[in-house]
């Protein structure tokens, strides 16, 4: 890529420098660093001493929560991510509102999903409603960006095809895009759950219910037993949502 080889090595060296001196610039609190070692060493042995009973009722519904957000959301935000994204494909709308739904699509993809729970745990109060707020938001942003980029970059000929019929913009859509952008639809949809209920835990954590406030609380009061059973938990769900989610897409293919 660059020809001159003085030129590549002093880029190089150039890097090298750069990422030394940005580690030593670190300031590191060793003593605070053993302390926090030390804790992790009892975390990781919570893994070897799981505590089911004690708080097995909170454990149960923070999943319950985790997975009517996850669901109710993701649902939300895919019917509103549909006339975004047909909205935001530039070969399909009028300049005018192709700016304005690219800008609600840079708008939701610009804030973090922890951010947008602390705003919406600020307007309406502690709970899964923030939660569900928060990931439909999210689920714009993520699906219309990309249902839009498909739609860019489906075969024109096939549209215009159906077009020179005399059919009218929502038959062209009907007949000519949505059989080749469904299935990469489905398949995102489903990559979108998987996503919200990962980020369902995160966000609960600031207060936006759902399992994540249950694993802060368990965190809060050294409950390391039962922090590993939620953690664990987590993990089975997101499992069997990949495996699910790699089955549809395959059977919609």
């Amino acid at each position: 890529m660059i020809a001159d080889p003085r030129l590549r090595w002093a880029l190089l060296l150039g890097g090298l420098l750069y990422l030394v001196l940005g580690i030593l610039s670190l300031e590191v609190n060793w003593s605070r660093a053993a302390e926090g070692w030390e804790r992790g060493l009892r975390f990781f042995g919570g893994f070897l001493q799981l505590d089911v009973g004690r708080r097995w009722g909170a454990i149960q519904q923070g999943l319950l929560e985790s997975l009517t957000m996850t669901v109710t959301a993701t649902a939300t935000g895919i019917l509103l991510s549909l006339p975004v994204g047909l909205g935001a494909a530039r070969n399909l709308s009028p300049a005018p509102l192709y700016l304005l739904c690219r800008a609600l699509i840079a708008v939701s993809r610009s804030l973090q999903e922890i951010i947008v729970a602390i705003l919406f745990v600020a307007m309406v109060g502690f709970g899964p409603l923030a939660g569900f707020l928060t990931l439909s938001f999210a689920t714009i942003g993520f699906l219309a960006k990309l249902l839009a980029e498909d739609i860019e970059d489906i075969n024109e000929a096939q549209a215009e095809a159906v077009r020179a019929t005399g059919a009218s913009w929502w038959q062209v859509l009907n007949y000519g895009i949505q059989p080749q952008v469904m299935p990469r639809l489905i398949g995102l949809s489903l990559y979108r759950l998987d996503i919200n209920f990962r980020e369902s835990a995160v966000i609960g954590i600031v207060g936006a219910g759902g399992v994540g406030a249950t694993l802060n609380t368990a965190l809060d009061r050294y409950e390391y037993g039962t922090a590993a059973v939620i953690l664990l938990l987590i993990i089975a769900i997101v499992l069997v949502t990949e495996y699910s989610s790699s089955w549809v897409r395959r059977w919609v293919r």
